[in-house]
């Protein structure tokens, strides 16, 4: 594994001006180009936007800079241990325009990036998006070790969507201590209301699932149920993880990890989700 860090260079070199930040994705233009592909609008715009956001943020910026990299060696070496696989990938340190907070990259064995200013400060929010995102990568890499066919996979599927977040948030439970439960499914989120909610209505918002999925784009479904800009229909985003990790966890209890969390591999995945999306009748 190996840390790409342009922290530094933001911090001792900044100016508020559109200049120095295309300066700096230019220095750094390897690790900004998927961001601003996928996870920032790269305008002026929406840069200005951020200068005037940049001054409130550094001392939450350079506190998570301090934590972050001890996490991350830390995460690492509990993953490797525990599942004695090793993570051939990049790590990039950012900091952005306030799009993702961190994110893996398109990739069959993907690098992953974090966008510091967009990250708490408090140490275990930080553990668990590490661990999360670390966690998308080893779902792949013991992917691979068991001979999938990435042909196979329909990436913008919800199925997919599903094991997806569901094994993120699983493996993060795995490599990490002495964090309250809701942590792990929160974006913003300060209490346990959300995962109460959802522990409360859990077959509501399965029934609920399955419905969109058989009337919805999968534009509509993703923007429901994955996408912090969702959640019209119950008033709270980002269900789509939680039914994810129902449906993996249920999948482990029969048939093992491993192999519950590399089932993509199969021919008829999506026949398998259906089946226990039906079973909810």
């Amino acid at each position: 594994m190996k840390i790409n860090d342009s922290v530094p260079y933001f911090l001792e070199h900044y100016e508020p001006s559109l200049q120095f930040l295309h300066q700096y994705y230019e220095k750094y233009n390897e690790m900004f180009h998927e961001y601003f592909l996928y996870h920032c609008k790269n305008t002026d715009d929406r840069l200005t936007a951020a200068i005037d956001k940049y001054p409130d943020s550094f001392a939450s910026i350079k506190e998570v800079y301090q934590k972050i990299v001890p996490i991350i060696l830390k995460t690492v070496n509990a993953y490797e241990h525990q599942y004695n696989m090793k993570f051939p990938i990049e790590v990039n340190l950012l900091v952005g325009g306030y799009g993702s907070n961190g994110y893996t990259e398109r990739q069959f064995i993907p690098n992953i990036t974090f966008a510091l200013e967009q990250l708490s400060p408090q140490q275990e929010y930080i553990e668990v998006l590490v661990a999360h995102e670390f966690g998308h990568a080893l779902h792949n890499i013991l992917s691979e070790h068991e001979k999938i066919d990435w042909q196979l996979v329909d990436w913008q599927h919800p199925f997919t969507w599903l094991l997806q977040e569901g094994t993120a948030i699983y493996l993060s439970q795995q490599v990490t201590e002495n964090i309250e439960e809701f942590i792990y499914f929160a974006y913003k989120e300060k209490d346990s209301s959300w995962l109460d909610y959802a522990k409360k209505n859990e077959y509501l918002l399965i029934k609920a699932f399955k419905e969109d999925i058989n009337n919805l784009s999968t534009v509509e479904v993703f923007k429901e149920w994955f996408s912090i800009n969702g959640g019209k229909r119950f008033g709270m985003v980002r269900f789509g993880y939680y039914i994810g990790y129902v449906f993996l966890r249920s999948f482990i209890e029969k048939h093992g990890e491993i192999e519950a969390i590399t089932m993509w591999k199969e021919p008829h995945y999506k026949q398998i989700v259906m089946d226990w999306l039906d079973s909810f009748e």
